[in-house]
Parts: structure tokens; sequence; C-alpha cells
């Protein structure tokens, strides 16, 4: 986790990278970016798994300079085992907006062999806009071209980066 400051006429500007992986299993069902997608096999995880709302938590807090996704939301926990990860989305929201800040943008890269998730991505984006209030939200897909875990469908990662800005929503 990275985040860097600019100031610039009186307007704080933060950057922040995330990135999660988690392995596949069978028996469990599979979500990303909020999304329930139908597949064979699902995240093992002590939440939901959903390795895109983790990864933008993590880019949201390092931008913050809140540390990570561990230190909020630790999976020693009980209280968020099997939680879904839109509600670790909204909890992150409040913490960045509590210190002032609100969300410019976000990109985000999900590496995954399968399943094929390009008929997802929009309501991918819907869910997690509405809980981010902003529109500019990128998700993208890619695979691994065979290689490694991710390449051999043992496993699905996910990069964010953000910039967020002090100042209100509109």
């Amino acid at each position: 986790m990275n985040s860097r400051t600019i100031e610039h006429q009186n307007t704080t500007i933060r950057i922040g990278f995330g990135y999660d992986i988690h392995r596949l299993v069978k028996g469990k069902p599979l979500y990303l970016g909020g999304v329930k997608i139908k597949f064979k096999k699902g995240m093992l995880a002590h939440s939901d798994g959903d390795v895109l709302l983790h990864a933008i938590c993590d880019s949201l807090l390092g931008a913050a300079g809140l540390g990570d996704i561990g230190i909020h939301f630790p999976n020693s926990d009980k209280k968020f085992k099997n939680i879904s990860s839109l509600i670790l989305l909204e909890k992150t929201h409040n913490l960045i907006k509590k210190l002032g800040y609100k969300i410019e943008n976000i990109d985000s890269m999900v590496i995954a062999e399968q399943p094929k998730i390009s008929s997802y991505i929009e309501n991918m984006k819907s869910k997690i806009s509405k809980i981010l209030k902003t529109k500019n939200i990128s998700i993208k897909a890619t695979t691994n071209e065979g290689v490694g875990n991710i390449g051999k469908g043992k496993a699905i990662c996910a990069y964010a980066v953000c910039i967020i800005k002090n100042g209100k929503y509109d």
C-alpha cells in the first residue's frame, strides 16, 4: 500500500493503491464487486472474499493514511466472519469521509482465468458507485495467460488505485 499527498490551491489530493488475492475453493459462492457471480468455486476467506472490494478498500484506506483493511476489519474478529464486503466498503467510505475526504476516482483490475466477468462489470460499478457516491469508477478484467496459480484457475486477484481529495460531496 502506498499513498502520496499533493497540495494545490487549498486542495489536498491523495493517491492510494490496493491489492488482494484469494484462493478459489469448491462449495463457496463467488463475489466480485459486490455481485454474486455464477461459478463453480468461491473465495477461501474470512469474509465473503471479494478481492475487488478489498483492493478498493485498501486503496482508499492507504490514500487516507489509515493503514489497511486488516487493521480495521481483522480476520481474527468473529463479527467479520462471512460479512459482505459491501459493508466493509461502506465502513471504509465512512472512515475517509470523517477525515474530510471525498473520492475523485477509482481504477481497478480483476485478474482471473475464469470466470469471465465482463457481463457483470456494469452491475459491479453500479453497486460500488451507490456506496461511494461517485460514478468515476473503472473496472477492467484480464487473465494471467495460464501463468501461476491465477492462470491455473486456483486464485483470483485484484488491484485498485484511487484519488481522494479534501471536500464535501455535492
